[in-house]
């Protein structure tokens, strides 16, 4: 009676599996691009010269924005924080 029961559990596992591999997933659907070769070029290269595309695995890419201040501003800045700040340090 066990080898029966083996048998028929190994025969529905192949049952469930073959069911399951007649579909793909997720569902495939055609790609239609709206843009030419040109038009993906240019785009490439405008990412290119602004920084946006790099090698490796160096993502992601953060721009960071300018500053307002001045760099004698900034300097000035940190000078007045370090004389007026409580902290000293660990």
């Amino acid at each position: 009676m066990n080898t029966k029961q083996i048998t028929a559990a190994i025969v529905l596992f192949a049952a469930a599996g073959a069911a399951m591999a007649e579909s793909p997933f997720p569902p495939e659907t055609k790609f239609v691009s709206t843009k030419t070769r040109a038009e993906v070029v240019a785009e490439l290269q405008q990412a290119q010269a602004q920084g946006l595309i790099t090698n490796g695995n160096n993502y992601p890419i953060v721009i960071q924005a300018r500053s307002p201040l001045s760099r004698s501003e900034v300097v000035s800045q940190s000078k007045s924080a370090v004389d007026s700040s409580v902290y000293t340090g660990a």
